[in-house]
């Protein structure tokens, strides 16, 4: 990590209201990345604005997203500003008025100018850790890479230099007449889980499920 452990706050990036929420060390950026591998990528094709989800992983202080070489959305992002978002829901907050009501969330936002990763075995080294943050022990049992295979595939990357996490925690805030009102306020916690795996019917007879994949659902939630 950079000695500044700060992302830069900048106009565009810099909160204009509920500052108590926002941060922009890295290590809160990094949280929430970590948390939330769907991301949303902002960018612009002719003049026209687009936004279009994917996922990131993150390898110390860069951002990564692949997909088709022949992407729209790629080959648009690659050496342009773009805006990457995370945003992961905690809980509903409901609030003794209807203003008040509000969620409890976790989010960061990142502008930067992406990078291509050019060299075959750096690509591969990136679509490795990838596969290996979501499926530990995942890459050394697949079928390795064709050439075509990595051709067909664009990774980019991003400093993570520029941004601000921001995250909304607690109960509500009433304004202070309401809290002697005779109504329900409180936090609904939203977490998302994963569930038994599904066995692919085409799966060849005896070939058993391996444990990173049937050990995912028992401790893995998103935190």
């Amino acid at each position: 990590m950079p000695k500044d452990h700060h992302a830069r706050p900048t106009d565009r990036s810099r909160l204009r209201r509920t500052h108590e929420r926002g941060a922009y060390d890295r290590e809160s950026l990094y949280a929430v990345l970590d948390a939330q591998p769907l991301c949303t990528i902002g960018y612009v094709i002719d003049g026209k604005p687009f936004a279009t989800p994917t996922l990131q992983w993150r390898e110390g202080n860069h951002v990564y997203w692949h997909g088709s070489s022949a992407s729209r959305m790629l080959k648009a992002s690659r050496g342009k500003e773009v805006c990457l978002t995370v945003s992961c829901l905690d809980g509903w907050v409901l609030a003794r008025s209807a203003m008040h009501h509000s969620v409890n969330f976790r989010s960061a936002l990142l502008f930067g100018t992406p990078f291509q990763v050019e060299a075959p075995e750096d690509k591969t080294a990136r679509l490795r850790t990838m596969m290996e943050r979501l499926f530990p022990g995942r890459w050394e049992m697949l079928r390795a890479m064709t050439e075509q295979e990595l051709k067909a595939t664009m990774v980019l990357g991003m400093d993570i230099d520029e941004g601000a996490a921001k995250v909304r925690s607690g109960p509500p805030k009433d304004d202070e007449a309401d809290y002697v009102l005779p109504i329900w306020a409180g936090v609904i916690p939203v977490r998302s889980i994963t569930l038994p795996p599904l066995p692919d019917p085409r799966n060849l007879e005896g070939v058993a499920m391996p444990a990173h994949v049937s050990e995912i659902g028992k401790d893995r939630l998103e935190t």
